[in-house]
């Protein structure tokens, strides 16, 4: 403890030569290079006073605690947010993972369409979902069809934002959808689309996992051959 007091009193003379007044500069530099210098002399804590704005005039050792009371209840927001954002996640898989048990369980396209309908719309509370095939009874136009690939996919199998009144129009009727996610279909990209819209305008965006869409899309993959009649 010596040592390191004489070196703090060294230090303080280098910055302080009995010949030349103390620069604000350089103390600040000096606490900044050594934050232990507190320590070595505590009876400083009490007397040093720090204005502010709201309590008038407190002591060195109240800011600080003031501070580190602070981080604490930041730190404690983001831990409630990170586990209120890891419940909502689990319950999305969960949602999912019963979505793909039933949809094994669908006879046909309609069959398909209704479970899509029950669980995006009640379960998750999304606004709007349709599968539109490439070919079979319920085949979208082909000219429609080029308007979607070459528009919102190209080499992509994901679109995530905004579509036009047009677009919404053909693939959702009059259900609202103010963002959008359309998944492509087909081990060749050739099955159709399957599109899921939201009321949120920030909901679907290119940010977002696609891993549950990605199990979604392997799903609906294998099953709607058989069920769209190709």
């Amino acid at each position: 403890m010596k040592d390191a007091t004489q070196t703090a009193d060294n230090a303080i003379a280098t910055i302080a030569p009995d010949d030349a007044a103390v620069r604000a500069e350089d103390v600040r530099a000096y606490l900044l290079n050594n934050p232990e210098f507190f320590a070595h002399y505590p009876e400083l804590l009490e007397k040093l006073v720090i204005p502010h704005e709201q309590h008038g005039s407190v002591s060195l050792v109240e800011k600080q605690s003031e501070i580190l009371r602070n981080k604490v209840r930041q730190l404690s927001r983001k831990i409630h947010q990170l586990i209120a954002i890891a419940k909502q996640n689990e319950r999305i898989y969960r949602v999912y993972v019963d979505l793909n048990i039933r949809l094994w369980q669908c006879k046909d396209f309609a069959d398909i369409q209704n479970t899509l309908e029950q669980v995006m719309l009640q379960q998750l509370k999304l606004s709007a979902v349709s599968i539109k095939p490439f070919s079979g009874p319920f085949a979208m136009s082909e000219i429609h069809q080029r308007l979607f690939v070459e528009k919102h996919f190209k080499n992509k199998m994901f679109y995530f934002g905004r579509l036009s009144a047009h677009e919404k129009q053909l693939l959702f009727d009059e259900q609202p959808a103010e963002s959008a996610v359309l998944v492509r279909l087909g081990e060749e990209n050739d099955l159709g689309i399957l599109a899921v819209g939201s009321n949120d305008p920030g909901h679907f965006n290119p940010d977002m996992d696609t891993l549950l869409l990605t199990q979604l899309q392997q799903f609906l993959n294998i099953l709607l051959p058989d069920l769209v009649s190709y």
